[in-house]
């Protein structure tokens, strides 16, 4: 059975009394949750908070409509459920996951049963770096070509909340993360993109290998009348591609290509099945500052292209786009500093573009949840850039062992967000830029990494009061 027949069998008659349990009570559960109620399922929720910490309406609701809660336990018999439907970041290896699995259980994620329920057309997008970058830009298009679209997936909206509303007709923009791709099984996207893959999440995922393998899920239901959209200048993420059906779009900024997307004499150009070159806008013309934007964009436009917009109505959303909140986020300019967010700087290489961005005289704060990575590539890139590093979190040191080996001494420590930009603002001159990227995850001080992003934000605009 394929994505198509899974979607058309998957109902409210095959879903009634089903006994489902939702791993996870944040936004994708408690879609997922509302979901499964009106198809008829009895469910249960797991999630290792407390009640106390979890909003009581919530949890009156959904006791409301049947809901068994297992708050900060685990249900005692994992041979009851049906299916356990898993928030992304519920890791499926987790025992009582497993348990389940070995007793009968379908695991799946929210992406992959939000597939099978709703209606519409998928775009899939994926990549380590520039997910939601990509997804605006394309949800942004999309719009402007008079399609209904929505935006959903790891962007922040979950895909259930749209896709129970979805028609034939509509259009889904997805950003997918590697922990939503591990979980589907019939997930089948018209257009799907892998933008990048470099080491992240490899506390979850163990392996590079593993890690790509959760990435390349995106395409394993495309067929030949499909398109995957893949990166031409990333030698490991192109690799994926050797085991796709579907049509592989490259895009690069480096070479020339027989068919894609690609630079020619400093213009966004794509060259399609008919070797028609097809021009869309100048490189000059981007609001959307470094070359890792530029990548952005040539994604962007061959994913509109090979859904089938006009070129015309790519090249006015891709020349009117200015970004996206958390991404390199100009802040505002203080006594000649300028101040930037990224917070979504949750890697090494995505906080390594952002240094490139920016290119020189930076006070960067970093630190975080280290996620198991190393940072010695990130701090070779310091020199001619980093002017001083300011660091924060629980992971902080791991930052300032790399920095010592590498020889860099320009840092130091402070407690909070507010201490850092303070300092940053006592240390920077004139000329300078003050670059929130810290190479790590949030999840030490803060819920996410907007919230980590909103907080720095606020933190520059007190400097000025």
């Amino acid at each position: 059975m394929d994505g198509d027949e899974i979607k058309m069998t998957t109902n409210n008659d095959n879903m009634k009394n089903k006994n489902v349990l939702i791993v996870g009570f944040g936004k994708s559960g408690i879609a997922a949750a509302q979901a499964m109620i009106k198809l008829g399922a009895r469910i249960s929720i797991q999630d290792s908070k407390k009640e106390s910490e979890i909003d009581a309406n919530l949890i009156t609701y959904f006791r409301g409509r049947g809901a068994v809660f297992y708050l900060n336990t685990m249900p005692p018999d994992m041979g009851e459920f049906d299916m356990l439907i898993l928030s992304p970041g519920v890791s499926p290896e987790l025992a009582f996951i497993q348990e389940a699995a070995e007793k009968g259980a379908e695991i799946i994620g929210e992406l992959e049963i939000a597939y099978r329920i709703g209606r519409g057309t998928y775009v899939a997008i994926t990549g380590t770096n520039g997910k939601t970058t990509t997804t605006t830009l394309v949800g942004e298009i999309f719009k402007k070509s008079g399609r209904r679209t929505y935006v959903v997936g790891n962007i922040g909206v979950a895909v259930i909340s749209a896709s129970a509303d979805a028609s034939e007709s509509d259009w889904l923009v997805t950003e997918t993360s590697s922990f939503q791709l591990e979980t589907t099984r019939y997930f089948k996207p018209a257009v799907s993109a892998i933008l990048n893959l470099t080491p992240d999440h490899l506390n979850r995922h163990h392996t590079m290998q593993a890690y790509g393998a959760a990435k390349a899920r995106i395409f394993a239901n495309q067929r030949e009348d499909g398109y995957l959209v893949i990166n031409y200048d990333d030698i490991e993420c192109y690799r994926l591609a050797a085991d796709c059906k579907a049509r592989v779009v490259p895009f690069s900024c480096k070479e020339e290509l027989s068919f894609g997307a690609f630079v020619q004499d400093g213009r966004i150009v794509i060259r399609n099945e008919s070797e028609e070159l097809v021009d869309i806008c100048g490189v000059d013309e981007l609001k959307i500052i470094g070359n890792h934007n530029l990548q952005n964009a040539l994604a962007a436009a061959a994913i509109c292209y090979f859904s089938g917009i006009a070129p015309e109505v790519i090249r006015d959303g891709i020349r009117e786009f200015s970004g996206v909140e958390h991404r390199i986020e100009y802040c505002g300019e203080i006594n000649g500093v300028k101040y930037y967010n990224d917070s979504k700087g949750t890697n090494t290489d995505a906080s390594i573009t952002a240094l490139k961005a920016l290119e020189k005289n930076i006070i960067l704060i970093a630190g975080g949840d280290a996620k198991g990575q190393e940072f010695d590539a990130f701090v070779k890139e310091f020199p001619g850039r980093v002017r001083k590093m300011i660091l924060m979190g629980r992971d902080a040191h791991f930052i300032q062992e790399a920095a010592d080996r590498q020889g860099f001494q320009d840092y130091i420590y402070c407690k909070d967000m507010n201490e850092c930009v303070r300092k940053a603002f006592e240390l920077a001159e004139s000329g300078d830029s003050v670059l929130l990227s810290p190479a790590c995850a949030s999840w030490d001080m803060y819920d996410n990494f907007e919230q980590r992003g909103d907080h720095f934000k606020d933190c520059v605009n007190r400097l000025v009061r």
